[in-house]
């Protein structure tokens, strides 16, 4: 079982922001055996969306020098009552960084609307890291079997 909670990537803007895309079907691993009656997005699963998606982003803006570790979330906001058969837009925004850490903020919108919202996420820096390696799992977790012209082309996909 894999817990990568957005699909795909669509737009990436070094030091800046990202937006991804995440489905919920029925067919969720978390979705067996959540709920007696009705099946429910548990709001943590929005939560981990955007904190990978913010995760990612910083680790991009930095040419992948260094891993996040998500330390610290504050002022979170989730809807409670989506039912599985929806798509979320995740948008994420890099807020401050520096050597040690870096903070954003992130929101999930459906039909337009949002339903999830983390006003600050905090992130401490690892440098023990291979970059190479980095960049090849963000190849693969961005969605887009290993295009990405971001990483030779920086800015917006």
């Amino acid at each position: 079982m894999r817990f990568l909670y957005y699909d795909r990537v669509d737009r990436l803007t070094k030091g800046e922001s990202i937006v991804g895309i995440k489905s919920f079907p029925l067919s969720e691993e978390f979705f067996r055996g959540h709920h007696r009656k009705v099946a429910l997005v548990p709001g943590v699963i929005f939560i981990e969306a955007m904190a990978q998606l913010l995760g990612w982003l910083t680790i991009y803006s930095y040419d992948f020098k260094f891993t996040a570790v998500m330390s610290l979330i504050e002022g979170v906001k989730v809807t409670s009552t989506l039912r599985p058969g929806f798509t979320a837009e995740i948008q994420a925004e890099l807020i401050s960084a520096n050597r040690r850490d870096s903070y954003g903020c992130a929101r999930c919108l459906v039909d337009g609307q949002e339903v999830a919202s983390v006003d600050r996420i905090l992130y401490a820096h690892s440098r023990q890291v291979d970059p190479e390696a980095l960049k090849q799992l963000f190849s693969y977790y961005s969605g887009t079997g290993g295009d990405t012209p971001w990483l030779s082309n920086p800015g917006r996909i």
